[in-house]
């Protein structure tokens, strides 16, 4: 039987503090008012700073096993009803609303951090046009990735059949199948039935833009998710066994935030609205699972936020490898390599640093010594000293803060 504890906080005191070890337990408040803090609050949040009645409070540390991302104070006397990470799928059984209540919350704050994520880094805001679909197809026909570009130009047609590029989107399309480019009608059109799907390497999964209503599981295999922003692909992410994706598109019935790409061989589980209703009520585990999932990237959000106030771009990149390793949970220990899963280019649009700047850059990244490139991939050969030297340089960075704000403030005083 679900039995939640009472905990009750007195004006002013702190409930959590930022930065601290993940806490296996999560609040939602019963009764007062609590304010959220960031140490660097790069996007205001979207519902404001004050939480009340109903609202969670140390959710996404306690659901993704990181630090805390957030101080909460309370500003009136409050009451919190506690819950463990443990208790999560039993809340599902017993009070599905609260637990959807805590996922549509999660996914709504997603699009909202990936919308300031993607304005701020890659200096665009994200498209939504569906004519994209056809920038896309124009930009992997280029680079001769002839089936992503069909696939493309496909769901462009089907989504705009007498749109601005349909007739190019039609000539193009024809002429890669008459070159034989090989993309099955399973691949174009998913039979919704089927909930079990396989993608050959360099298939296209789903693509930006398009419209969406399913959630995948990776049962085997690697996907990518990337971004077309000024005709370059940028890498946000590479996916691997048990990883979800695509729940945004099912959750909120809105058009695809990015595309998913399946880097290898890959098989997927499609879950779609229907399943997804079943899901709640006959496997809560599965649906903790997600929720873990989504608290996590909601945890890389805001510390890839954080990362774009470090104005020296070495040090953004050094600082992106740290989250890197801590969403991954890896030890930091002296002399222990590890190879990532991309390469310095990619890291360094992770940090939306300029493409006039990349080269330059990346070529100063490498001159360090505890890095190497191994197939194309970046290797840190000592992740203790990774963090020592990441600390370093943030240390420099508030030392740098600190005089500007002293700097200011003195000339304030003799205007």
């Amino acid at each position: 039987m679900l039995q939640l504890a009472f905990v009750n906080f007195r004006k002013g005191s702190y409930i959590l503090v930022e930065g601290k070890a993940e806490s296996s337990r999560f609040f939602i408040i019963q009764g007062g008012k609590v304010q959220i803090t960031k140490d660097t609050e790069v996007v205001a949040e979207e519902g404001g700073n004050v939480l009340g009645a109903g609202d969670f409070i140390g959710v996404v540390s306690s659901m993704s096993g990181h630090s805390q991302i957030e101080t909460a104070i309370a500003l009136t006397d409050v009451t919190l009803i506690s819950v463990s990470r443990d208790q999560f799928p039993e809340l599902i059984e017993k009070n599905t609303p609260v637990a959807m209540k805590i996922i549509y919350s999660f996914t709504k704050k997603m699009r909202y951090l990936d919308e300031a994520l993607t304005r701020i880094t890659l200096k665009k805001n994200i498209e939504s046009d569906i004519t994209h679909l056809y920038s896309i197809g124009e930009y992997y026909a280029k680079l001769s990735k002839y089936s992503l570009a069909l696939y493309a130009y496909y769901h462009y047609l089907k989504n705009a059949p007498s749109g601005q590029y349909a007739t190019a989107a039609r000539e193009r399309f024809m002429a890669l199948k008459s070159m034989g480019v090989a993309v099955t009608a399973d691949l174009l059109e998913p039979k919704t039935n089927e909930m079990t799907r396989v993608f050959q390497q360099e298939a296209m999964v789903f693509c930006e833009c398009q419209p969406g209503a399913e959630l995948y599981i990776i049962q085997k295999g690697q996907v990518k998710i990337t971004k077309i922003v000024d005709n370059n692909e940028v890498l946000l992410a590479v996916l691997k066994t048990g990883d979800m994706f695509g729940e945004m598109a099912l959750l909120e019935n809105k058009p695809r935030s990015a595309s998913a790409i399946a880097q290898e061989g890959t098989q997927l589980l499609a879950v779609n609205r229907q399943n997804f209703n079943q899901m709640v009520s006959t496997q809560p585990q599965l649906i903790a699972r997600l929720t873990t999932t989504l608290a996590d990237r909601i945890w890389l959000m805001y510390k890839q936020l954080a990362n774009t106030l470090i104005k020296d771009p070495v040090s953004r990149m050094y600082d992106m490898l740290m989250i890197q390793e801590e969403k991954l949970k890896v030890t930091f220990q002296a002399g222990k390599a590890y190879t990532f899963d991309f390469g310095p280019t990619e890291l360094a649009n992770m940090c939306g640093i300029s493409k006039e700047k990349v080269h330059q850059v990346v070529g100063e990244f490498l001159r360090e010594p505890i890095i190497k490139i191994v197939d194309d991939r970046i290797m840190v050969t000592d992740l203790l000293e990774l963090s020592k030297q990441n600390a370093y340089r943030k240390k420099l960075m508030d030392m740098e803060r600190s005089r500007n704000e002293s700097r200011s403030t003195n000339s304030t005083v003799l205007w």
